[in-house]
Parts: C-alpha cells; structure tokens; sequence
C-alpha cells in the first residue's frame, strides 16, 4: 500500500482521503502504524511532539500536536485485540503512553524488534535504525543527513514557529509512510506470534523504563560535586594495599610483583602476558577476595570516570535498556548510563524511597540449568538441582570425597566452576588452563571429567552447532534467530565459541522476557532487568507478596522455556531505610563515603 503525503495537510486532523482497495498483510486484523516525536533529556521522562498515525481500514493519516495531545485521555486510534499497532521501537512510542496516561495497545508489532531478528548475525551495511531498514528492503527513504537535522530541530525543544511546526509534523508523517510500506515488506518474513510476544515484552519494559531506579539522590550529588578529585584521593586510598598504580595508571610490572608477594596464580596471555580483561579480574576476585577492591577501582576507572549515570529530578535512575539489540536478544543498555553497570559500589546508590522495599529476584545457576534441560542431561540435571552444580559435579568425577562442600574444598569448587561455565562458552583446555593459570594438562583433565560425567551434553551440544552451520542459522525455543556466516577461511567463518554458546544466552533471555510478561500480568512494579534477574519494587507490607510473585513468575517461565524443568530462583530484600548491598563492592563504597566525611 502506498501511504501520501498531502501538501495540503494541516496541523492536525486527517490529511489524505480514504485509500481503496485496502489490504492488510495479516488478515482479520485492523493495521495501525504510528510515530511520536519528543524531546528527550536523559534520565527524565520524554516530552511529547507531536504524533501522527496511520489507519489501514480507511485509508486517513491523521497528525496532533502537543497542545493537543496533553489534553487527550486515551490513544485517538483503537489499541483493542482487534487491531495491530506498528511502530519502530516500542520503546519510544511507549514512553510517551507513559507520560500521557494512556493505556498500551494490546497488540504491538516492533518493526525494529523483527528487522534485528531478520537480521541478527548478518552484516547489515546501513545499521538497525528505520533508514537502514527501508534500505535493506529496497525501500526510497530520506537520508541520513535529513534526519539528523530533523532531529536536531526537534530536540531543541522550542518554541517552534508555525513553518517549523508544519516542517516536523511532515517529517512525523514521513516517518509513519515509511513504516507502513516497511511493514508490507517486512510481512512476509514475520511470524505473527512470536512478534506480537516480542512486542508484548517491548510494552512491559516501557513501563519498566519509564518507572526507573530510585537513588540515593543526596549521596550521588555530593559524589558528583568534586567527582575527579575524589577519583583521585580514592585511587591513592585504595592502591595503598596493592602499590599497582604509577598516578592514575594502572601498571602490569607493579601488579605482577603484587602476585608474587601475595602468592597469587593469574592467567596469562599466549604472548605471556598477564590477561588483564575485566572478565579475569571478576573471575579472580572470586577466588581471592582481596583482589575486589582493585577490581572495582580499574572497573570504575574505565567505566565510571565521567560518572555519566543518567538521574532524574525525581532520583530515578532511567536510560533506554536497548531490548534486542544483543545477538543473544538480552537487553544491551549502557555501562555508563545504567547503575547496574561494571562497578559494583555505584550500585550501592540504590535506595527505595520512604515507605517502599525492593526485592531482587534472580535465577539460580541460570545457564548450567539451561544446558542441564535442553541437553536432557540426566546427570547434569542432578548436579543442577542439588544446589551447587559444581561442587557436585567435583564429586560426580571423583575428584572430591562425597562429603565434601564449598566450604571444605573452596579451590576444588572453584576449578570445576570454571569448567562448568567455561565448556558452555566452548572453552578448550589452553583457555580452561589460562584461566586458572594451571598446565594445559589440568585444562584437558578437567574436559575429560565434564565429557565423563555429562556426555549426553556433549552429544548435545556438538549436534546443535553442526545443524547450525548447515542450516546457518540458530534459534531459540520462542524463536529469536541468529545467522550463521559461512566459513570463507580461517579467519572468517562462525565464532565456534557463540555459536556453543548461544543455546544458554538466547534461551535465558527468552526466559526473562516470558518471565517479565508474567510478572507484570500479576501487577508487580518491575524497576529493571538485570541479565538473569529482575529488580521489583513495592510498599513495605507488600514486599514479601510481590517476590513471591516473581519468583514465581520467574520459574513457571523457565518451565514453559526448559519443556517442564524447573529453574531455582534467589531473593534479596531491601527495606527502606536500608540501602542496596552487594558485598563486591562493599569495600570500595566504604572508602568513598570515608573521603566525603
């Protein structure tokens, strides 16, 4: 269907007669494409533009302005079962539902959300935005330049003159005929429910987005006032127990004289080198625990500089969680801007508002478990549901008496936990011995155990990968896709390593987009999505009540996912006036509040 734009067009109401012969790409649906335009400053809510929107049936495009629009109740179109909603990023569209007050369509179709699923693991040469879309298909679009001063005029913020007004709205109007004819050809590509599912979790996470973190707003003021010089002060603070920094940079000769006082393995690079990644930092701090407050130092360093966290004026942590965007399908939103980032004392900001507890609700060993279902791994579903998959998994190789616990055989544990996880991520036995800066021999002893123990895994997991490359493609239960590419050489083909490992990421993020789904049909207030958890908030007496109902939600999504088995999940309270805790980065907020007194 070609959408018009009419010249005549006022500043709202309808502006292009009825079309005829009107056809719609899912049948016994009504078709509804529509944009808002909004300025947006980080960490606040959105203002709204203007919105223009599209009615398939009769054929009208209809436009509003702001003044307009703050004084509408509810959607001007029909957001009923009977009609789908199209847009490119809910995300968008729903935040101003939000601002608005009005109710979220029932049926949403994300265009962006199925063009990334269309699309995912392939070279796109223009990028995910609607531009890149239209051109994918073959679709006449304006241009990039065009858009961006579009933008530009936008977010300023007004006031606008009537010709810049009528300049924006066209540009809104522009913006809905290019999705409509983007929806035509995208139709035929979609499956109809799997996307609805897929934009029914774009729906919920508006409201999550919208509804944000609460902060401790006072703390992170009187941090941010004099931030580079309390960087400072707090790099010299904590390099005292270590002796690792020359000024503000870090030194790998100091570090490697620090390990050898202290007795400490660490993996090194091919080359020799000490592996530094951030990864082996967290890896390592696990097994030695003074080496945490480094570990946050670095990461707070590298990601937390600027101290770029995104607040509003009502102490809400808010920042686009960016669903879909992952190859895995997992939310992507930004270091910097999302207080559930690297460093971990940044989320001691964390705080529920007078009255109010939070509860974080997570899965237990979330990725064994997936592998331990989908692999049918008898052996490898008892180690999961005895608690602490690897301490059993230890014990089902022999390698630890029967008896034996986390607390009796710490460092056995902790070999068998990077073999568990690392055999899921496709680790060899030059990787596994890196990691845990051990022979190779020990990398290959421990393969042997996993392959030993949890063959059926094995047979699994090397059937799934070779289907993927005839195919070349993957995808997950509720059908999130990723392309494989084909080998060319060797040094361009298929990340064997991902592709081994994207059974547990694509499914686990499944997981948590059925669970957030079903927490909200429950009315849990969800503040966001954390990898494999979710961050809830509620008054004090209801608190209990609405973790219970997460978890809840949360398991009977990993059964729906994992055909009936059933994953753990763990919660932690926080009561107002207590503050988030994570003893990662519980000494490195120490020292911090210790500078500012």
């Amino acid at each position: 269907m070609k959408v018009e734009t009419s010249s005549k067009s006022s500043e709202q109401g309808k502006t292009q007669p009825p079309a005829k012969n009107c056809k719609t790409p899912f049948p016994g649906f009504r078709i509804v494409t529509y944009d808002f335009e909004y300025v947006s400053v980080e960490g606040e809510r959105p203002n709204p533009v203007c919105l223009v929107w599209h009615d398939w049936q009769s054929g009208e495009t209809h436009r509003i302005w702001q003044d307009e629009l703050l004084r509408m109740k509810k959607p001007p179109f029909d957001i009923s079962e009977k009609t789908i909603c199209c847009t490119y990023y809910y995300g968008a569209e729903g935040s101003c539902h939000q601002v608005l007050g009005w109710d979220h369509p029932e049926n949403v179709l994300d265009c962006f959300a199925e063009f990334r699923n269309r699309t995912n693991g392939a070279k796109v040469p223009c990028g995910n935005s609607l531009i890149g879309a239209m051109i994918f298909y073959g679709i006449p679009t304006m241009t990039g330049e065009m858009k961006s001063s579009m933008r530009d005029l936008i977010l300023s913020g007004g006031p606008w003159s009537i010709q810049e007004k009528e300049v924006i709205l066209k540009y809104c109007e522009a913006d809905v005929s290019a999705l409509s004819k983007l929806v035509i050809a995208m139709a035929p590509d979609i499956d109809l429910i799997t996307a609805l599912y897929r934009g029914r979790y774009s729906v919920c996470l508006s409201e999550i987005e919208d509804r944000g973190i609460p902060i401790d707003k006072k703390n992170l003021d009187k941090i941010r006032k004099d931030w580079p010089e309390l960087l400072k002060k707090l790099t010299v603070e904590v390099d005292r127990e270590y002796g690792c920094f020359k000024g503000s940079v870090f030194k790998q000769s100091l570090f490697a004289e620090y390990l050898v006082r202290n007795q400490i393995d660490w993996p090194r690079t091919v080359t020799g080198r000490l592996d530094l990644k951030d990864d082996t930092f967290k890896e390592k701090a696990i097994q030695y625990p003074e080496l945490e407050d480094l570990r946050e130092l670095r990461s707070t360093l590298s990601q937390t500089r600027n101290l770029q966290l995104t607040v509003g004026t009502d102490g809400r942590n808010r920042c686009m969680l960016s669903p879909f965007a992952s190859k895995t399908g997992r939310n992507q939103p930004s270091n910097a801007k999302f207080i559930f980032g690297p460093a971990k004392w940044v989320r001691f900001l964390i705080k529920p508002e007078d009255g109010m507890a939070l509860a974080y609700v997570d899965y237990s060993q979330q990725e064994f478990g997936i592998a331990a279902a989908l692999s049918e791994d008898k052996a490898m579903q008892e180690a999961y549901q005895s608690g602490d998959p690897y301490i059993t998994f230890a014990k089902q190789s022999g390698a630890v008496p029967d008896d034996a616990t986390p607390e009796t055989h710490p460092r056995k544990r902790a070999q068998f936990k990077t073999c568990a996880l690392g055999t899921l991520y496709g680790l060899g036995p030059e990787g596994m011995a890196r990691k845990l800066n051990q022979p190779v021999e020990t990398g290959r002893q421990l393969l042997r155990h996993h392959r030993n123990c949890y063959h059926d895994f094995w047979k699994w997991s090397h059937d799934t990968v070779a289907t993927a490359i005839l195919r070349k493609e993957m995808q997950t239960v509720m059908g999130w896709k990723m392309k494989v590419p084909p080998r060319i050489n060797a040094q361009e083909g298929p990340n064997m390593r991902s592709l081994a490992n994207f059974p547990m990421q694509g499914n686990g993020s499944e997981m948590l987009r059925v669970a957030v789904i079903n927490a909200h049909h429950l009315g849990v207030e969800i503040c966001a999505t954390v990898h494999d958890a979710l961050l809830i908030q509620a008054p004090l007496y209801l608190i209990d009540k609405a973790a219970l109902d997460t978890q809840q939600a949360m398991e009977e999504a990993s059964e729906l996912i994992l055909k009936g088995f059933r994953l753990k999940t763990d919660t932690e309270v926080v009561k107002w006036p207590n503050r988030y805790f994570d003893e990662r980065g519980a000494g490195m907020w120490s020292k911090i509040m210790k500078l500012l007194q």
